[in-house]
């Protein structure tokens, strides 16, 4: 990855810690502009507190946390997560609100005008594969899992933010459904260019969707590489979750 890039999302030395647990320990990444970060882990190992840093939803025990060369706990808290998109695997939608009140709410909230809010919410629709004329003004209630996923990461771009956070959004959804929205994330981030850090604890998922893997255990970031260097760590770690990996493929090939 070219070194020229400018970097979005910086941890300096960072740990977090509660009640005396350590939850983080020492984390050092740079995640740079335009590209999809996947971070890798079994559940406990420390990848939903590091996005949560990210836009402040948690702060540093120790260390800093930069997005776009700027201490999370100097941004104003609004504004900054208004600068970031997110998308959980609850995907939070507010059911009294329509499909295209969800979307808009952000760009509403930042004052802009209501035909701009719709033209809006309209090209966001049909870029996540929903026919506004079908879905607009439906409600949450009224649409699958996939659906809705759908609408969450339609909300989440829709004041058109640099960086977007994903905590597992497809891990509900039934495995054609998960790989459907795989595969349209995929080009979304090639065509929009987003600086995306997204969590799983599924390593076929981390290869589809990543320009770099970055592996945590215990807390710990123990391997940083991109998905060709992954498949050569000599970390146990890495090596458990490629024995997954290597499993499934003989699988579809038996």
């Amino acid at each position: 990855m070219p070194s020229s890039q400018k970097i979005a999302v910086a941890f300096q030395n960072v740990n977090y810690q509660v009640k005396g647990k350590k939850l983080l320990s020492q984390l050092n990444l740079a995640i740079e502009q335009g590209e999809a970060l996947v971070l890798l882990g079994r559940s406990g190992s420390g990848k939903t507190t590091t996005l949560k840093l990210i836009n402040n939803l948690l702060t540093p025990t120790a260390g800093i946390v930069t997005v776009e060369g700027k201490n999370t706990t100097e941004w104003q808290e609004i504004k900054l997560r208004r600068n970031i998109g997110y998308v959980i695997q609850e995907i939070g939608l507010f059911p009294h609100f329509t499909v295209a009140k969800n979307v808009g709410l952000v760009p509403s909230l930042e004052g802009w005008k209501a035909n701009k809010v719709r033209s809006r919410v309209y090209e966001l629709l049909h870029l996540v594969g929903l026919e506004p004329e079908q879905f607009a003004q439906r409600y949450p209630d009224s649409l699958s899992g996939g659906q809705k996923q759908r609408v969450g990461i339609a909300r989440a771009l829709a004041a058109d933010p640099p960086i977007l956070l994903m905590d597992e959004p497809f891990g509900a959804l039934d495995p054609i459904t998960r790989l459907e929205l795989q595969q349209q994330f995929r080009h979304l981030q090639s065509r929009l260019g987003k600086t995306v850090i997204f969590v799983t604890h599924d390593i076929q998922e981390a290869f589809f969707l990543a320009t770099r893997i970055g592996l945590m255990s215990a807390g710990e970031l123990v391997v940083l590489a991109t998905p060709e260097e992954f498949v050569k760590s000599q970390h146990p770690e890495a090596k458990r979750f490629l024995a997954c990996l290597d499993t499934l493929n003989f699988l579809h090939k038996s």
